[in-house]
């Protein structure tokens, strides 16, 4: 398959990547959704049903974790990203969002921390630390990767949250009285950081970032401590974006994409003043979902630093070359793993190497070693 993808008006050539070996780690996983990693080369793994499960160092799957809150799991939604704290090792503290339903009907996406149990059987002390407002039916766009904040190189106490826009409730994302669409930012016991940039602004949610986004399902931190994410765009216009506080970032007003089935969004437009450009988007869809910045040597010189970004709709993981040194520039872009199913997430692990997640009724954990 060969493809153009676009950053800023140049185009970018996607070529057939150089070998890595997928090995497999871990099978028969029901559409597993993010990944993490635990002492002993154990792993943390969700299952969009409504499971989380570790996976022992040599594949074995343990039972599904006790302790979790009830999961609205259809559609999109399920149970969906997972990531341990950076103190892990001595609080074994951990994160997860998922979509929450509401008594009295509809659902949306929230993010829990919990402490798991030394045993490694279930979950302790679960509390919901944040909830999208307001909860509207849907099995769409829940967004749902957690990356945690940094201050020159150090954990400052915040996650980041994307949030999708619903699907039918799109022209919210330009609304700053609702979580659709949205980047928040809070700390870890739920409440709100004061330099948000909407922090006392009336009309607006303080914990939003960022707006103006559509379905983010892959998060990272760059090499230099920025904040990247990438979204789906509808038919065509995929986006990675650099999220930066306060800012619009466009949809529905602004894509370069368009409408299921042919057909302009809004007025067709691709900029506008006051929203913000995408670093890089694609034409047509990858369907991007998981993100990671490898920071190892474990492949090379040639691949520290490079993007890593797994395409549902084609099967591949796309190894994305930037610009040295490091300006967030998209040089080229190398398909690996094709065949390999629809890749959900991909992580760097503690030993270097790089781990994906393939989602499907029968999912596996997969270890790319070099060649």
């Amino acid at each position: 398959m060969f493809l153009i993808a676009f950053s800023g008006l140049a185009a970018v050539t996607q070529v057939q990547a150089e070998g890595v070996r997928a090995e497999p780690v871990a099978s028969g996983l029901q559409n597993p959704w993010g990944l993490a990693f635990l002492p002993q080369g154990r792993f943390l793994v969700t299952e969009r049903p409504g499971r989380m499960r570790v996976v022992e160092a040599d594949g074995k799957l343990g039972p599904a974790l006790a302790g979790l809150p009830a999961i609205d799991a259809g559609g999109q939604g399920g149970l969906l990203d997972v990531v341990t704290d950076s103190d892990f090792a001595a609080n074994r503290r951990l994160y997860f969002c998922y979509s929450e339903a509401a008594p009295s009907g509809g659902n949306s996406t929230a993010l829990a921390s919990a402490t798991l149990a030394a045993d490694n059987s279930r979950l302790d002390s679960v509390k919901v630390i944040f909830s999208q407002k307001p909860k509207f039916s849907s099995s769409a766009h829940f967004g749902c990767r957690i990356v945690e904040g940094q201050k020159d190189g150090k954990a400052d106490g915040t996650l980041f949250l994307t949030l999708g826009d619903r699907y039918s409730r799109m022209q919210d994302a330009q609304k700053l009285d609702n979580h659709h669409g949205k980047v928040v930012r809070i700390y870890k016991d739920g409440s709100v950081p004061k330099d948000n940039p909407f922090v006392g602004r009336a009309g607006a949610l303080p914990e939003i970032w960022s707006y103006g986004h559509r379905n983010m399902q892959g998060a990272a931190l760059a090499p230099d401590g920025s904040y990247w994410t990438h979204e789906h765009g509808p038919q065509g216009g995929d986006e990675i974006n650099l999220p930066l506080p306060g800012r619009n970032y466009g949809w529905p007003v602004i894509t370069y994409g368009e409408n299921y089935g042919g057909g302009k969004m809004g007025e067709g437009i691709t900029a506008k003043t006051g929203m913000e450009q995408p670093l890089h988007y694609w034409v047509p869809s990858i369907a991007p979902s998981g993100m990671a910045f490898l920071r190892s040597e474990r492949y090379g010189k040639a691949w520290q630093g490079n993007l890593f970004v797994g395409s549902l709709k084609f099967g591949y993981l796309n190894r994305i070359e930037l610009e040295q040194p490091f300006k967030g520039k998209v040089v080229r872009e190398h398909k690996l793993l094709e065949g390999a199913g629809r890749i959900r997430d991909v992580r760097q692990g503690p030993d270097g190497l790089l781990y994906v997640l393939t989602d499907s009724p029968q999912g596996r954990l997969l270890r790319l070693q070099p060649q």
